[in-house]
């Protein structure tokens, strides 16, 4: 059985790579489809790989730039052939799911979101458009819109990472999809040291992020919050912040795992299609505050394993805070619900459905 695996871009090792990472390690003779790499971006095992990429490496500096190529994507990633592949997997939060398999050859599609600037973040992002630029952007998502439901029909069996990817599958593309979490390094991220009274937020430091609405809640109570990540929002997160917030920048994975150990909670202040993060929370014995509108709802049961917001706001997100922060909570049990979400249980469902599809892989 020949098997092509599909995945947007590698230029980082962030939840849709582990993802692929797993996947991949069902099939180590399957090659890797992607726009663009940067290499050494990924872990080694991932690098180690048969990766090809299209032609939009020649223009993203070596998978150094490549956002700016969207409106490219979807006729790049349609550019890819492989004539003699059974089954095709893609792994897809941008346009990998369009990818024109060959006659014949089946195809799986692993969703983390349908392409969030062209639905629904488009409004977050358009904020940051020129006025002049805005017809121009305008007219290229309408039409990112349209290939992306059109193109949804090339896959025969979607799978959404969340019940609120599942709710977006079926909106925007009028598709069903089956739910499987991705999978977490709960065997990594485990107990141990001692709690303190800073908060946490982890997150890629762009506009979807809200991470200027988890600073105000530290404020409004008091708190010295502590932010993992980078992106272009620093700058401006900077001129909000004060003496109290602590800017980390991108860590270690040791340092990740230390920095949820102390904190007295982890905010998750946006929508998120899943979240690894609070998994890995959790995993540490960090209750989460969220919203309930939010991929974090598959994961936190309000008063269970943390707290969540009924309303996208603020003072409801603060409110939910504070509750965490007035009550004790079990480490143990928060990581007892960490492990609903681990890498076996990820493998147990995806071969499951692989032996549903007829591809089975066994229990390597």
């Amino acid at each position: 059985m020949k098997v092509v695996l599909v995945h947007d871009w590698l230029t980082g090792m962030r939840g849709g790579e582990w993802v692929l990472l797993e996947i991949a390690r069902l099939f180590p003779e399957a090659p890797i489809l992607t726009l663009v790499h940067r290499k050494g971006s990924g872990v080694e095992e991932l690098e180690r790989r048969e990766i090809h990429t299209s032609w939009l490496q020649s223009l993203s500096f070596g998978g150094r730039r490549w956002r700016y190529l969207l409106p490219l994507m979807p006729a790049a990633i349609e550019s890819f052939t492989f004539p003699d592949a059974d089954l095709v997997i893609s792994t897809s939060h941008c346009v990998a799911k369009g990818v024109i398999p060959p006659p014949g050859a089946y195809h799986l599609s692993y969703i983390h979101t349908p392409v969030r600037y062209a639905w629904d973040q488009r409004e977050v992002y358009m904020k940051r458009v020129s006025r002049p630029m805005k017809p121009i952007v305008q007219g290229v998502l309408a039409r990112l819109r349209q290939w992306d439901m059109v193109s949804s029909a090339r896959v025969d069996r979607v799978v959404a990472n969340s019940r609120l990817v599942r709710w977006r599958v079926q909106h925007y593309w009028n598709r069903d999809a089956e739910v499987i979490p991705p999978p977490v390094e709960t065997s990594f991220f485990t107990l141990g040291g001692e709690k303190g009274d800073r908060l946490l937020t982890v997150a890629a430091l762009v506009p979807y992020k809200r991470v200027e609405v988890a600073i105000e809640m530290a404020a409004r109570l008091g708190k010295g919050i502590d932010i993992v990540g980078a992106g272009p929002e620093l700058g401006r997160l900077r001129r909000l912040s004060g003496p109290g917030v602590r800017f980390l920048g991108k860590v270690s994975r040791e340092e990740l795992r230390e920095a949820y150990r102390r904190a007295s909670a982890l905010i998750v202040p946006n929508v998120e299609d899943f979240g690894m993060v609070t998994v890995e929370a959790l995993a540490c014995g960090t209750p989460v505050v969220g919203l309930e509108a939010s991929g974090t709802a598959d994961t936190v049961r309000a008063g269970i394993e943390g707290e969540l917001a009924e309303q996208n706001s603020v003072g409801a997100l603060t409110a939910a805070l504070e509750r965490v922060l007035n009550r004790e909570w079990d480490p143990v049990e928060l990581r007892r619900r960490s492990r609903v979400f681990s890498r076996e249980q990820f493998l147990v469902r995806f071969r499951f459905l692989l032996d549903r599809l007829g591809f089975g892989v066994g229990i390597g």
